[in-house]
Formats: structure tokens, sequence, C-alpha cells
């Protein structure tokens, strides 16, 4: 990052946009939208909501209804709820371009089409009780994501839509929240129609990913580091990295690095032309708990509840002196899993060890080529996944 601050210090001091380090590519008018504004830009119909949650957390959630190959029939369709991973937000969903983009190509497919915001993130950073400046604010990881949020937001379409059950998509950290609100909760699990899985992640033991180095550091230590509040929020000079310097020809391969070096990169597959768009809404950030959390699932090696650093403290939360187990193999809903050969977060080794816990898996694929954003930003996306998630959608 570092380097990155340096280049386009040279890039200002020298004003580079006249060839210095390469052509200006055209800028990609959603770097600086919001999500209506990104859904409405190609055409389709958006609607915005906010979600209150039982601990007093404001969602923001984005609909959209129809797609524009099918806009005559304004009937009932099926739900899909898609759900975004750890320091992410739903403009993950709709980066590319139409035919790229899982949303776009669900709502032209017939579905009616919902997509999620965790607490914290760019799009849900309000609370009916704190302040996101306060410590309180930002007391949560992704327990809380699937004891609050997804309950809170499932019910909120349900009652909508007047439809009893959805299909809910999760990618990386929204696998995580849903394996936890589907094992542990009986009732909420019974409106899921099937879970549908994008590089999965339950522990992380064999990850590769430079995220899981942060496990080292002691917490006391991380904290007075990073801070107790918010982990890597957007802030401008991502926006200006996005839409100045990664849109310069020369300087893409810097960028791509800068962006997927937590999460590998498949140069091969994404479309460089909206590496803007990607880091001008990336990172959406997250709270230091939820990394601290993840931390913790990289010792222990253990799918486990946070562990809120004595046992005093787990007794309050859990009754326990330590922070209960999750059992994936609770879970009944049906689900169908995409991992990547390549992806150093969801390792094929840590998928592994997840698929025989799971009762109800009705299709697996393991896509070589593939790291973890390739799920979400590969050109080939529609190809390797999402026909495939369509068909059986269709059949259920």
């Amino acid at each position: 990052m570092w380097l990155l601050l340096t280049v386009t210090s040279v890039i200002s001091a020298f004003g580079g946009t006249h060839g210095l380090l390469g052509r200006l590519a055209p800028e990609s008018p959603e770097a600086n939208m919001n999500i209506s504004q990104m859904i409405n830009y190609w055409g389709y119909p958006s609607e915005e909501y906010e979600v209150i949650t039982e601990d007093g957390y404001i969602l923001g959630i984005y609909r959209i209804p129809y797609g524009k190959k099918n806009s005559e029939n304004l009937g009932h369709r099926p739900v899909v709820f898609l759900q975004h991973g750890l320091l992410a937000s739903a403009t993950n969903w709709i980066a590319n371009l139409p035919n790229n983009s899982l949303a776009f190509i669900l709502a032209d497919a017939g579905y009616d089409v919902w997509l999620g915001n965790s607490r914290g993130n760019t799009w849900s950073r309000r609370n009916l009780y704190f302040s996101p400046d306060s410590v309180q604010f930002w007391a949560f990881s992704f327990d809380e994501m699937a004891k609050y949020d997804l309950p809170a937001t499932i019910d909120f379409i349900v009652q909508k839509t007047g439809q009893e059950k959805l299909h809910y998509v999760g990618h990386s950290q929204g696998t995580t929240i849903g394996f936890i609100a589907f094992s542990t909760m009986p009732e909420l699990a019974k409106r899921i129609k099937t879970f549908y899985a994008l590089a999965p992640v339950a522990t992380v033991t064999y990850a590769q990913s430079p995220l899981k180095k942060l496990s080292v550091i002691p917490s006391f230590l991380f904290k007075m580091i990073f801070g107790d509040k918010i982990f890597m929020p957007h802030n401008f000079f991502d926006q200006f990295l996005g839409t100045e310097v990664c849109s310069r020809e020369l300087l893409d391969r810097l960028c791509s690095n800068a962006l997927f070096i937590m999460c590998g990169f498949d140069r091969q597959n994404l479309n460089v032309s909206r590496f803007d768009v990607y880091l001008g809404h990336n990172p959406a950030g997250t709270s230091v708990q939820d990394i601290l959390h993840w931390a913790q699932v990289a010792r222990s090696k253990k799918f486990q509840a946070f562990n809120w650093g004595s046992p005093s403290q787990n007794m309050l939360h859990y009754n326990q002196k330590t922070p209960p187990e999750y059992d994936v193999s609770d879970m009944t809903v049906p689900i169908a899993v995409w991992n990547g050969g390549h992806d150093i977060l969801a390792d094929p080794r840590d998928v592994d060890m997840l698929l025989p816990k799971l009762p109800n898996l009705i299709y697996h694929k393991e896509v070589l080529p593939y790291n973890h954003l390739d799920f979400i930003w590969a050109m080939n996306a529609p190809q390797e996944v999402y026909n495939e998630m369509i068909s059986i959608m269709e059949k259920d």
C-alpha cells in the first residue's frame, strides 16, 4: 500500500494524466455511484429498504424486482437473496457488466433479487442506540451477523414479498453466517429452499491468505495497531486508487496486486477495465472484532463462536466458560457448493473437511483455476457457476 501511495504522489507531482504512466482509460461511472444508481445505470429497476435488527443495527438492503428481459411479467417471482463476504458489500454482485454480474443475470432469468449488507459496511453503518464513533457500535463479528442480521433481513423479505421460502446465495463470509444461522435456527432454516455456497468458509486451517498471518498477533497488540472499532473502511484514498491510478493501463497489474493480495489474483479471468469499480467500492469495512474472530478460528482450527477473552465474559454471553462450537451437520438445508482449486482463503483442503459434514449436499463442483474472488467477478463465472446455479433453482 505504501508503494501505491508513493506512485500516486508521483502522479500528482508530475501531472501524469498525459501519458507519464500510460493513457488514462475511461472511468466507469459506477465507481462513484451508490447501489441504487449502479442498478439503474444499466436499466434495471431498484428498490432500497432499511432493516432494523433486534439489537438496533440499521441495514441497507436492495432489490431488483425484475429484469430487463421480462418486465412485462410482474407476478410473483421466486426470491433469491445474495449475501456478500468479508470486507465487502452488495456492490460485489453488480460490479461487472450485466452479462457477468450474478444479480442482473438472476433478474433477467425471472427472479426477484435481493442484496444484503452486513452490519458495519459502507451501506449499514447506523444503529438506533450507538454511534459509529463508539466502541460499542463495533462490538460484533460474524456471530451477530448470523444471529441478528440474517434473520431480520430474511423476515423482512418474506413479509415484503409474501413468499414463505427463498433461495440463499452466499459468498465467503456470506456462507459462514449461513452455516451458523441455518444450523442453530431451525425455523429460519425452513424458509430456505436451497443454500448456494460460493467459496465456502467454516475453518481456515489451510488458508494461505495474508489475512491468516494476522492470527499470530496477540489480540491486545492487534488492537493497539488497528484500534477497537472499524477495520479497513472504504475511504477517499481507495476511491482515488480506483479512478485515478488503477485506470492507467501500465498500473493495472500493480493495482491488482494491492486489491487481490488477500484473496488471490486470476488475471486471465478478470475484466481489468472494471478495476475502478472494484476499488471504488472495496474494501467496505468491518469491525476489528470480526477480524479477531477469524484470527481465533485460525489459531484454534475450530468453527466456534467469538471468545470474549475470559471465562467470566464467556459465561455472560454463552452460559459456559468457553465459546461454543458450531456444528454444520445440524444444518439440513439443501446445499450446492462451488469452490476454487487456487483459493487461498477457502483452501480446497478446508472445503474437503467441510463437505462430509453437510447432511444434505445436493451438488459440488471444484473449479480448478478459480481463486476466492473469481466466483463474483470472473468473466467466465456464468459458464462455470451461474448457469448451473440457475438450473438447480429451476428444478426446485
